[in-house]
């Protein structure tokens, strides 16, 4: 079997292992990569006409159902984000 550990990287498991021991590990940390949320799964039921329409937008878009859905989803909630803060300026006002 082929080693896949790219050279130059050094395992997670042997870093946390210096750290605990005091050793400085700042160099294998760039602050250059962004924060991945952990993944929690979700079932949602869809009635047939929704579920067709929802995979008829992503054939048109060329992107999956789940990545239609997503992009839906965090639409709507950009949207109810602004919609939030344009009503209290308006409250200050």
């Amino acid at each position: 079997m082929k080693n896949t550990r790219k050279p130059g990287k050094t395992p997670a498991e042997k870093i946390a292992r210096m750290a605990e021991r005091g050793n400085d590990v700042s160099r294998f940390f760039t602050n250059t990569g962004s924060m991945m949320w952990p993944i929690q799964r979700v079932n949602v039921d869809f009635a047939s006409p929704m579920l067709q329409e929802l995979d008829a937008a992503a054939k048109d878009l060329n992107i999956s159902r789940q990545a239609l859905i997503k992009t839906l989803i965090r639409q709507a909630l950009d949207q109810r984000y602004l919609a939030s803060s344009a009503r209290k300026k308006v409250r200050r006002a």
